[in-house]
C-alpha cells in the first residue's frame, strides 16, 4: 500500500538582514543556545550573532565547530552542550556545520536553529544529516524525527560569501528535479520514507524551473556581492525548493555517485559539494539515456556558473579505471541511493558513464 509523506521545517524565514533578529526567536524555542560555528564563520557573523541574542537576553555558549561532519565531533559537541545545561542548537556556516547542528540536537532531544551562511547546499532544512568519518569519507545518511524548528537565511550575508559557494549551491540544486524524477520513475521512496508527494515532485520541478532561468543573472549579482531579486529567488530555490524537493520526492544517482567519489583521494576533495554533485548529476543524465540536447543545455549551464563538466576539472583526468569501478562500487552501496535510479546498475556501469561524461562534453560548444 502507498504512502505519501511530506516534511518540512516549522519556519523558514529568509531576507537580507535578517540574521540581527536571530535572538528574538530563540525564547519560544528554548532559550539557553548552543551555538556552533568554524572559526571563520564566527569571525564573520560572531559580533551580530552575539549583539542579536543579548539585546533578546537569551544566555548562549559559543563552540568552535571543528570540521567535519563525524560521529565522534557531534558526540564531544553534544556532550558541551549536555554539561552548559543548554535547551537549544543553532548551527551557523555551511553544509557540514548544519548537519552537525542537527545530529546533536537529536541526540539531546531538543530544538534547533539553522542559519546558513551560505547558499551552497540542500542541507538546511532537511530532517537528516550526512555523516563522515574523521577524515572526510562518506559514512551514512542519519534520520531524524522531525526537521528544523527554525530556518534562518541573511541573503545578504549569503551574497558575501564566495560565488563559488553560491554556484556551487545551485549546481546542488539542479540536481533535485533530475533525481527526483529518477525515484518517481522506479517506484522508489523518498528521503522521509513514502512515496514522493505531488507537492514534492512540483516543488522539485519549481526549483529546477527558477535556477534554469534565474541562476546565471544571480550568479553575476554575487560576484559584485549584491542581493537582487534573481538572488533572492536563487537563494531560495538553493535553500527551501531544493530542501523540500530533494526530502520529500527523493534522492537517486547525482548524490550516491557525488558519495562514491569519496572512495579515492587526491585534489577531487578540494571541490565543493555542489561541483561534484553537478558531475554527478551529468553522470545520472547519462545513465537513464536522456536526450543529448538536455545533457548539453546542463553542461552549458554548469560550464556558464563555472562548475566541472569534465574530468580535468575535476581532478580525476589521471584517475584509473579501477579507481573509477570503486566510485561506482560505493555509490551503489548499501544505504545510498543509486539503486532510486537503477537497481541493476554495476559498479562498471558508473565508471563508464562518468568517462562518457567527459567525452560528450568535450564536444559541446
Amino acid at each position: 500500500m502507498s504512502k505519501f509523506i511530506f516534511s518540512s521545517p516549522r519556519k523558514y524565514v529568509q531576507g537580507s538582514g535578517v540574521l540581527d533578529e536571530l535572538g528574538e526567536y530563540l525564547p519560544a524555542l528554548g532559550g539557553k543556545s548552543l551555538l556552533i560555528a568554524d572559526d571563520r564563520v564566527w569571525g564573520i557573523i560572531g559580533e551580530r550573532v552575539t549583539a542579536s541574542l543579548k539585546k533578546a537576553e537569551v544566555p548562549f555558549l559559543y563552540e568552535p565547530f571543528k570540521g567535519e561532519a563525524s560521529s565522534n565531533e557531534i558526540t564531544r559537541l553534544a556532550e558541551i552542550a549536555r554539561k552548559a545545561g543548554t535547551h537549544v542548537v543553532v548551527g551557523l556556516g555551511g553544509g557540514k556545520t548544519l548537519d552537525t547542528a542537527k545530529a546533536i540536537a537529536d541526540e539531546l532531544k531538543q530544538n534547533v536553529v539553522i542559519v546558513p551562511t551560505v547558499a551552497s547546499t540542500d542541507a538546511p532544512c532537511s530532517a537528516l544529516s550526512v555523516i563522515y568519518t574523521d577524515t572526510g569519507v562518506f559514512d551514512t545518511y542519519r534520520f531524524y524525527d522531525k526537521n528544523p524548528d527554525l530556518v534562518l537565511v541573511d541573503t545578504q550575508v549569503c551574497a558575501q560569501a564566495p560565488v563559488r559557494l553560491f554556484a556551487s549551491g545551485i549546481a546542488d540544486g539542479l540536481a533535485t528535479f533530475v533525481e527526483a524524477q529518477a525515484v518517481l520513475r522506479s517506484h522508489s521512496q523518498s528521503m522521509v520514507g513514502g512515496d514522493p508527494t505531488i507537492a514534492g515532485m512540483a516543488i522539485a520541478e519549481a526549483c529546477e524551473k527558477t535556477l534554469l532561468t534565474y541562476g546565471y543573472s544571480a550568479y553575476t549579482a554575487v560576484e559584485q556581492k549584491l542581493v537582487t531579486p534573481a538572488v533572492e529567488a536563487v537563494v531560495e530555490a538553493n535553500t527551501l525548493l531544493s530542501g523540500l524537493g530533494f526530502e520529500n520526492a527523493g534522492l537517486a544517482g547525482a548524490h550516491a555517485i557525488h558519495n562514491g567519489f569519496t572512495a579515492i583521494s587526491g585534489d577531487i576533495h578540494h571541490l565543493t559539494h555542489g561541483e561534484k554533485v553537478a558531475y554527478g548529476t551529468l553522470t545520472q543524465m547519462v545513465l537513464e539515456q536522456r536526450p543529448d540536447q538536455e545533457i548539453a543545455r546542463y553542461v552549458r549551464f554548469y560550464r556558464a556558473i563555472k562548475m566541472p563538466t569534465t574530468l580535468k576539472e575535476m581532478h580525476l583526468e589521471n584517475e584509473s579505471y579501477e579507481n573509477l569501478v570503486k566510485v561506482g562500487a560505493l555509490a551503489g552501496g548499501k544505504g545510498d541511493t543509486l539503486g532510486n535510479l537503477n537497481q541493476h546498475l554495476s559498479p562498471e556501469d558508473v565508471a563508464n558513464a562518468i568517462l562518457a561524461v567527459d567525452a560528450f562534453s568535450k564536444t559541446v560548444k
